[in-house]
This record gives C-alpha cells, sequence and structure tokens, in this order.
C-alpha cells in the first residue's frame, strides 16, 4: 500500500466513526476486525482474494473438508468422512446430520443441510445449463483454473446424506480441494427462493451458509456486520457474539484504531509498525514464516513483452535486494522460484539471472526496443501478506527500466476493479502476490501459470505446452517422488521462459490485543474467526 501522510483532523475523525464499534464491544462480547479493504462480493466461488474469503468464507460458510486450524491438513468439516475407490476415481463423502442453515430476514430455512446443497453448489460450477447459473451468470476462476470442470465427471447423491464425485482423472488433491474457500456450500432451497423472486444475484450479496458467524448488513467501504451462529454445528468455535469487519484501508488508520481498542484485531501491518506495536503493552504480534509469493507477472499477450529477450532484459534490470530492503524490510526474503521454499517440490537449485542493467539494454537492443518504450506496470493499491507495499515496489521498478531505457507508466485502481481488468488481460505488467491455498504445488504450478488458468489467476497469460504436460502430468499421479520430479522440470521450464520475476518471500504478522484469545494464523492467508474469543 502507498504510504500516506495522515493529517490530525482526518484521523480524528476516522477515529470518530469507529466509536461506536468500540461501545459495542462493552455491551457484548464482539471483536472488531480492522481489515484492508471491501469485498467484490459473498460468494465464494467467484473469487480469488483473502478479502473476499475472508469476509464470506471464513465466517458465513463451511466446505465439505476443512484444514484444521492453523495447518494445511484436511479433516472433516460438512462431511464426516469419505471413501476412495482404488482407482482413485470415486470419493464418497458421508454428510453430517442436523447443520442448520442461517436464519436471516431475507431467508427462513425449512429443513436442514443435505445431499441437495452439494449438488446445487457444484453442478452450478460445472453445467452452464445450470438453472441457477443461467439465471446468474458467473465465473469460477479457481475451479476452472484447477481443472476442476473437466476433472469432476459427474456428482450423484445416493441419499440424503451421503454423495459420490466420479472423477474423469486422479486429482492427488481433491480432498485438499474441497476444503477451499471457492467450494463453500450454499443452500439449494435459498437459491430456489432466488430464482422464484428473480433475485439470483443476491447469492453474492445476501449470503446464507452453514458456517459460525451469520451475515447481517454490509456497508461498502465501512463495515460487514455478522451475529454469532448460536446454532453452528460445532459450538465450541463460536465464542463470540458478534463480529465486525471496519473497512480500514490505511495501515496507518488501522494501527492507530488497535492502540486505541476500535479494534481488537488487524490485517496487514506495515514492516514500520511492528516494533511499534511489539513495544506496546497491550498488543501482541504472532508472526510465522510466510507461505506466499510477491511477483511482477508479464502479460505475454501484449508485444513488446511477447518476446522473451524483453522479459528477460527486464527480470534482470530490477535490483530485487533493493526492494526487499525498502518494501518489506526485516519481513521479507529474497525469491528466486517460483514457488516459495516451504512447498514440497521447491527446486532450491533455481537461481537468479545477475541483476545487469548493461545486459538488459543490450537484450533490449536485439529486440528491437527503442529506448524510451512505455510499458503499463500495474500496481495494486491494498496491502497482501505477500507484498506489503506494491505503489513503492512499482516506483523502484520504475526507476530500475528507466536506467535500460524503458519508462514504466504506473497505473493502479481499486482492488476489485485491479483484478477485474487484470483476469481481462488489461495490464502489460503487474505486481501481485500469492499465498498457498491447500498445501499442494498444484495450487500454484497449475493455478497460477497453466493454460487453463489464463483467463484466471494466470496473470502472465502463458501457455506454454511443454510446461503444462509435466503439471499435468503430476497432477494426476499419486506417487510423490514422480510428482516432486515433475514439479521441479516445471520449474525449470518457467524459470527460463520468464513470465513472471518472483520478488519475495515475506514474513507474516498478526497484530492484535493482548484480550484476543485462541487467534491462529492460517498458512493459507486467510483471517479465520471460528475458535477465537475474548477474555474479559
Amino acid at each position: 500500500m502507498e504510504r500516506t501522510t495522515v493529517k490530525p483532523l482526518l484521523l480524528a475523525l476516522a477515529l470518530a466513526t469507529t466509536a461506536s464499534l468500540a461501545q459495542t464491544a462493552q455491551a457484548a462480547t464482539t471483536l472488531v476486525y480492522c481489515s484492508e479493504a471491501s469485498p467484490a462480493g459473498f460468494d465464494p466461488s467467484q473469487y480469488t482474494s483473502g478479502t473476499d474469503f475472508d469476509a464470506s468464507a471464513e465466517t458465513v460458510f463451511n466446505r465439505l473438508t476443512q484444514f484444521k486450524r492453523g495447518g494445511t491438513e484436511a479433516e472433516p468439516g460438512l462431511a464426516t468422512g469419505w471413501e476412495v475407490s482404488k482407482d482413485g476415481l470415486s470419493y464418497t463423502f458421508h454428510l453430517r446430520d442436523g447443520v442448520k442453515f442461517h436464519t436471516t430476514d431475507y431467508f427462513t430455512p425449512t429443513r436442514d443441510f443435505n445431499a441437495d446443497d452439494v449438488l446445487l453448489t457444484f453442478q452450478r460450477l460445472l453445467d452452464p445449463q445450470n438453472a441457477f447459473r443461467k439465471a446468474y451468470p458467473a465465473e469460477s476462476p479457481y475451479f476452472t483454473d484447477m481443472g476442476l470442470n473437466t476433472t469432476i465427471k459427474s456428482i450423484d447423491k445416493l441419499d440424503d446424506h451421503t454423495v459420490r464425485f466420479s472423477l474423469n482423472n486422479v486429482d492427488a488433491a481433491f480432498v485438499q480441494n474441497l476444503a477451499m474457500s471457492f467450494a463453500s456450500v450454499q443452500s439449494a432451497e435459498y437459491a430456489a427462493q432466488l430464482l422464484k423472486e428473480g433475485k439470483a444475484a443476491d447469492l453474492n450479496q445476501k449470503p446464507v451458509g452453514t458456517g459460525p458467524f451469520v451475515f447481517k448488513r454490509y456497508q461498502k467501504d465501512s463495515q460487514i456486520r455478522y451475529a454469532a451462529n448460536k446454532a453452528y454445528w460445532k459450538p465450541e468455535d463460536v465464542k463470540l457474539d458478534s463480529l465486525i469487519f471496519s473497512i480500514t484501508p490505511d495501515a496507518a488508520v488501522r494501527l492507530q484504531k488497535l492502540k486505541a481498542g476500535e479494534c481488537q484485531v488487524s490485517g496487514y501491518p506495515r514492516p514500520a509498525d511492528i516494533e511499534v506495536m511489539e513495544k506496546d503493552p497491550n498488543l501482541r504480534v504472532l508472526k510465522q514464516a510466510g507461505f506466499n509469493l510477491g511477483f511482477l507477472a508479464y502479460n505475454v499477450t501484449h508485444p513488446p513483452l511477447d518476446q522473451l529477450k524483453v522479459r528477460q532484459a527486464l527480470d534482470m534490470a530490477i535490483d530485487k535486494p533493493a526492494i526487499i530492503k525498502a518494501v518489506y524490510q526485516s519481513a521479507g526474503q529474497l525469491a528466486q522460484n517460483a514457488l516459495p521454499p516451504a512447498q514440497w517440490s521447491y527446486d532450491p537449485s533455481i537461481k537468479d539471472a545477475p541483476h545487469d542493467p548493461t545486459k538488459a539494454r543490450a537484450l533490449l537492443k536485439e529486440a528491437g526496443v527503442a529506448p524510451g518504450t512505455t510499458i503499463d506496470l500495474w500496481a495494486m493499491t491494498v496491502q497482501r501478506a505477500s507484498n506489503p507495499n506494491a505503489r513503492m515496489s512499482a516506483q523502484m521498478i520504475q526507476q530500475d527500466w528507466e536506467k535500460v531505457g524503458i519508462k514504466a507508466n504506473i497505473v493502479s485502481y481499486e482492488w476489485g476493479e485491479y483484478i477485474k481488468r487484470a483476469k481481462n488481460g488489461e495490464h502489460d505488467a503487474m505486481i501481485y502476490g500469492w499465498t498457498g491455498d491447500n498445501g499442494d504445488p498444484d495450487n500454484w504450478l497449475g493455478v497460477l501459470y497453466s493454460c487453463a488458468a489464463v483467463k484466471g489467476s494466470n496473470y502472465a497469460k502463458w501457455c506454454d505446452p511443454a510446461y503444462d504436460k509435466l503439471v499435468q502430468q503430476a497432477k494426476v499421479s499419486t506417487d510423490k517422488q514422480q510428482r516432486v520430479n515433475l514439479y521441479q522440470h516445471a520449474q525449470q521450464i518457467l524459470k527460463q521462459q520468464v513470465p513472471i520475476t518472483p520478488i519475495a518471500n515475506s514474513t507474516v504478522f498478526q497484530p492484535l490485543r493482548k484480550e484476543v484469545s485462541d487467534f491462529k494464523i492460517s498458512p493459507f492467508g486467510l483471517t479465520p474467526f471460528y475458535g477465537v474469543g475474548i477474555n474479559k
């Protein structure tokens, strides 16, 4: 995020707007989370951002499987267990009995969760002719980027509490995939009500799930309010009466609110603020090595970035250690690979080309790129775990490219618009980041760089048949060492073709007030509040 000077009057006004939140917190067990941005919506299947998942998947919804708190291991969720056929092409899930969907002022369920809800959730994603999808056409980038639209052959209801997924091919991470946010289970009864009312799009604005918190209301750029789900199937995970997201894009204001007790948990601190927080007796700062990557993606469909020599030149012109020192400070480590070191199958032999402006200029000349050529360089306006200040990163890259004769025009949009336009391929180069979602290499090498993901999260728009063949072979193998070998070969190709410049793997810091209990950092970059309480 770009650093801004917060004038005293503006800061006072910002704090005043949240005074009522603090008063609410005193009246009941309420936790206020100072979040970094407004969500684009509340239908998890449509999004790929932690901002959107925090506001929906981590509060309102559940999935068939889920990740253990603070870990990457999948465990039962709405399914109590499952069996896998010997050939790996059939998964039978046994559904939890007695799970209640939320009652809200816009929906009152007449039955408990059952197999019909699972069918609605996934048939909507699978079948373009599904009635709800036709009424409310929406992309599901994760579902398609991971190839689940072709992997899943069919879903059958065996009885009210048993469903079977039949696959076209083996997917070694299928159970982990179903624990991801995009696979959040929707209510078929609510979907039918919306269709009847002609309001299918309300699924994305007025969510109904089975999760620990019930959605109450949303005021864009201001706040989201949730109430505890008193009928939650796992009551020990609901320790709050209410949860409030106080949307606060400015990191300096988030810090002031946290120190003043206006919020109890805050997202994405600036590295420069960590020491201040650690010295405050009322605060704690949790930290752990990040399962993330901050990187620069080159849109290979835009000349001159379609030329390998140009991408090589821009890559070696960037002074990455300088960016890490200025932007990440003590919270970042130099990244040379398209995977973080903590991801199994990471190839430690991959190294960066040397930082060499002279050679970069020569490569640009060989490619016929004239000095003064302009490239649009997109920078995020929000802080992410993978990059605490994308604007500053862009300014430093702009200076580096200027030294080799390339003029970078820095472009920024509001977060939702940034992602939407990037998926459409409007950018030349863009700063982005990723935090792993399920602990499997395919979540990186498939979701971010495969041919299937070109219209989704592959912002380089890069499709290499040799690379793609390796990634697809690895995905359907159940031999872990074979998968490692295939993925490491794929990493070598990716490094040689330079669709991205890896910049940093950052340490994750989570500031919160001392009274917050049992908060666990998610390795996937999410901010979950199930199981979290407040000591009075």
